[in-house]
């Protein structure tokens, strides 16, 4: 029988949760690399059974874990990431320049198609590649040295590139989203780069034409249609139709539009789903209610998801890579909450259950479905 296995990066280590395909009884292994940071867990679509993990911490700095079985068992890979060339400077909160320095891998991102192949964003941003299956890692610099680089500012968590989408049509095609700086779309694997930002609104620049200096928070996309990409940004929800090119808000109806996660159903291009959050400066759902919010048809018009779910006295946050989706029949939809819940629902998010408590603070879930 098809199976499901979630991956959980935590503040104090990594959690591997099977299930067969009814996923009603989970299996739940860990902590892995217990004590560390695990800021992202992902799978390699092409070899189901090959992980890996991003785990640090600020004594030890930064690690790179591979799995070849599954998570059972772990070793260390290549782990030498180094900015290509004269690192330059980035723009600081006061405006003043600040040298470019490694800090984090915030977001793995396995080729759908080659087990061999990953990539990498990190603290301060930068894209990198491996093509030997995490032993060696090579810097994508066409990003980093993009002219607006000067101009990037990190947001309340650092700057971080923590969004990579490729482009399941087109090989060359990929984007990555910067906090805070905005989105970037390259049609050559990487080697350059363009911001994509055209429509986009932030506080301090509200020109809808600025080229960068957007805190955008997650991208999301589906494989059928990756034309159509979705944004959480610090504030709005926005979609674009043509790549990125222009943007338009469609938080309609929504409680508020500030948030970190956004995910796609697995089989419904249209049907997307959000975790709203009181305000940026409270982290936290408003009224103390946890409430996933669904849009059937592509934003605008969205229903409170709330079977299953804390409604009242919930004071968590979901980040940004807290959400995925499997792709069985009935779509499973999963998050992790900053008070160590992970929620899954079986029926597209018409009810939830909590699959595992009490885990430290959930940085990353991300779901494979097995065969």
């Amino acid at each position: 029988m098809t199976g499901v296995r979630v991956l959980v990066g935590t503040r104090k280590g990594a959690f591997v949760l099977t299930a067969d395909g009814t996923r009603r009884q989970w299996d739940v292994s860990g902590p892995h690399f217990a004590g560390w940071e695990v800021y992202h867990l992902a799978g390699s679509p092409a070899q189901e059974d090959r992980l890996f993990a991003a785990q640090s911490t600020a004594w030890f700095g930064q690690l790179i874990q591979r799995s070849d079985d599954g998570g059972r068992t772990w070793e260390p890979v290549g782990n030498k990431f180094e900015y290509e060339g004269t690192p330059g400077t980035h723009q600081w909160y006061d405006g003043t320049p600040h040298p470019w320095e490694f800090a984090r891998v915030w977001h793995l991102e396995p080729s759908p198609t080659d087990p061999d192949l990953v990539y990498a964003g990190v603290e301060d941003a930068a894209l990198f590649r491996s093509a030997d299956g995490g032993l060696s890692w090579q810097e994508l610099p066409g990003l980093r040295t993009h002219r607006s680089g000067p101009s990037w500012q990190p947001g309340a968590g650092g700057m971080c590139l923590h969004t990579i989408k490729l482009d399941p049509r087109d090989e060359s095609r990929m984007y990555a989203a910067i906090s805070a700086a905005g989105v970037f779309r390259s049609e050559d694997k990487g080697e350059s780069w363009r911001p994509i930002n055209h429509g986009l609104r932030s506080e301090g620049i509200p020109d809808p034409d600025a080229e960068v200096g957007h805190c955008v928070h997650r991208l999301a996309q589906h494989p059928a249609r990756p034309d159509v990409l979705f944004m959480q940004k610090h504030w709005d929800v926005m979609r674009s139709d043509d790549a990125g090119d222009n943007w338009h808000e469609i938080s309609g109806d929504l409680p508020t539009d500030f948030g970190f996660a956004i995910d796609v159903h697995a089989h419904e291009p249209d049907t997307v789903y959000v975790v709203p959050i009181k305000s940026d400066s409270e982290h936290f759902p408003p009224e103390g209610r946890l409430r996933v919010y669904r849009s059937r048809s592509g934003g605008g018009e969205w229903e409170a998801l709330t079977r299953g779910l804390p409604q009242e006295h919930c004071y968590v946050n979901v980040l940004r890579d807290a959400m995925a989706v499997d792709s069985l029949d009935s779509c499973g939809v999963y998050f992790g909450t900053t008070g160590g819940q992970v929620y899954a629902s079986r029926d597209a998010g018409d009810s939830w259950d909590p699959i595992v408590r009490d885990l430290p603070t959930v940085l990353s879930v991300e779901v494979q479905t097995l065969s």
